[in-house]
């Protein structure tokens, strides 16, 4: 472990120091969990800086080692593109958070809503930028990178975008239930449903094939075959947990039920 954060911070010494904020913020915000009361619907407020916080900590950690693999990339502008636009993110959740206020979803003033906009803006445009990372892993040569280790990465990547954009259909309900309006039924720390369907299932499943493949080739499966193999299969767990969230169904049934209120969607 030593030895990766050594090497880490070599390659890209601006995300590994921005990454280890997130991971140092992320442990505040969990803190804080046990020591406040402000909840957003019906959970502490802490969670979702804290998963936020936490999710760019590992994105961050692992575009820092893969885009050392690229030839003539400009490393400092994406640096910097992630540092900004995920950085803003992430203090206006915190912020909210702070006054029991909702950053998602939160039309309710124009201020509100502009900000909402800018964080699905910010978003964006950091999905499209390793979008683009992702295409040069296709049409650049790495000859000192095994075979199974690079498609890990290029179909990481390709998972992680696909589901990426798939937040836009929680956006654009304003809601990431199916069957109810905004469930929490406190799974774990991740809040997932387990009463309704829950869209945020297959949303971090997706985005963690970024960390997840790559990390099970290289150490694992040492085999192109088995990696792609791997990867088709992890890609059509995202998809089918999506499908059964849009069916209404949650990952894990409980014996309660909810009804969507049809105004609140």
């Amino acid at each position: 472990m030593i030895d990766f954060i050594q090497q880490l911070k070599h390659r890209n010494e601006t995300l590994f120091y921005y990454g280890l904020l997130c991971l140092v913020l992320s442990i505040v915000f969990i803190i804080l969990t046990k020591y406040t009361t402000t909840q957003v619907y019906n959970v502490n407020a802490w969670y979702k800086p804290f998963k936020f916080a936490f999710s760019t900590f590992l994105f961050s950690w692992a575009m820092a080692w893969y885009c050392y693999y690229l030839p003539n990339f400009n490393i400092n502008l994406f640096n910097w593109s992630v540092v900004i636009l995920l950085g803003f993110e992430i203090f206006y959740i915190a912020f909210q958070a702070n006054k029991g206020q909702l950053s998602h979803y939160n039309l309710s003033t124009p201020t509100y809503s502009i900000l909402y906009s800018l964080m699905a803006l910010a978003a964006t445009a950091v999905t499209l930028y390793t979008a683009y990372v992702g295409l040069l892993f296709f049409k650049s040569d790495f000859p000192d990178l095994p075979n199974y280790y690079l498609w890990a990465i290029r179909l990481g990547i390709i998972i992680f975008v696909i589901f990426s954009f798939e937040g836009f259909a929680m956006g654009s309900r304003l809601n990431h239930s199916v069957g109810a309006v905004n469930d929490n039924s406190n799974w774990l720390i991740v809040s997932w449903s387990k009463t309704v369907g829950d869209l945020r299932v297959s949303h971090f499943i997706g985005m963690h094939a970024l960390q997840i493949l790559p990390l099970l080739s290289y150490y694992l499966l040492k085999n192109t075959k088995l990696t792609i193999g791997l990867s088709i299969v992890y890609g059509l767990l995202a998809l089918v947990t999506l499908i059964q969230a849009l069916q209404g169904k949650p990952l894990i049934s409980s014996n309660k039920t909810q009804k969507e209120t049809p105004n609140n969607v």
